[in-house]
């Protein structure tokens, strides 16, 4: 086997194995759109996750449509030979690695900067949502008592909220640090003064560093691998 073919192979695989991937994660946030409370029940424990604080079926199906493409163009473009294919890999890819790369410099350097966005996002949804949506408020519900964390920034998140004017005044029970019972009024939350999901989310990303770290420099060195890849088979198609 020649080395050209040995790659054509091993890029064939490779983007399959994308593909499977990216289908499985578009059925599960399918999965969750739909029956979004049968997915805590399963995946309670995840609720630490920076997926808990965005909406977590609208992530997975783009994630998944996203390596569907991705997949698909890598391995119908290596299986037919084709030019046009191959080069659509390389600047999808490219792309989503340029993407990856200013996401990390304005989370790594800019936190205000995305503290700022999320809370321009997320805080309105907070107001609008909590107390509403059942799907919605459960998430948050599981975040706050998993994370001890009350709203993104803090208590103040919920202040005209519809959840506030429902509950005569009262913020959720995190909030105060409350397990079940007791009414949380905004004295009591702003003696407690529970930090928001938002920080809390962020001190447990810097005390894994590491491992996230290591996990963004392996998904980069596939990325860099991946376009090399497709370059060296689109320039070996003008040989043959």
């Amino acid at each position: 086997m020649g080395c050209f073919t040995f790659i054509k192979v091993m890029m064939i695989l490779f983007n399959l194995a994308i593909f499977l991937s990216g289908g499985t994660l578009l059925g599960v946030g399918i999965w969750v759109k739909v029956d979004g409370e049968s997915f805590l029940k399963i995946f309670g424990t995840l609720s630490s996750s920076i997926l808990q604080v965005v909406n977590v079926a609208y992530l997975l199906i783009v994630i998944g449509a996203i390596l569907l493409v991705i997949g698909f163009l890598g391995c119908y473009g290596a299986q037919k030979e084709s030019k046009c294919l191959l080069m659509m890999f390389f600047s999808v890819v490219l792309i989503i690695f340029i993407a990856e790369v200013a996401a990390a410099v304005v989370a790594l350097i800019f936190t205000g900067l995305a503290e700022t966005l999320l809370t321009g996002l997320v805080t309105p949804l907070l107001k609008e949502k909590y107390g509403v949506d059942q799907t919605f408020t459960e998430i948050w519900n599981v975040t706050m008592t998993e994370v001890h964390c009350c709203g993104l920034n803090n208590y103040t998140d919920f202040n005209n909220s519809v959840f506030y004017a429902t509950h005569q005044g009262y913020y959720p029970r995190q909030c105060c640090g409350m397990e079940d019972t007791g009414n949380c009024t905004s004295t009591v939350a702003a003696e407690m003064d529970v930090q928001g999901c938002f920080k809390q989310i962020l001190e447990e990303i810097r005390t894994n560093a590491g491992v996230a770290g290591g996990v963004a420099a392996g998904i980069a060195a596939l990325e860099i691998a991946s376009m090399a890849v497709s370059m060296y088979l689109y320039c070996r198609l003008d040989e043959k």
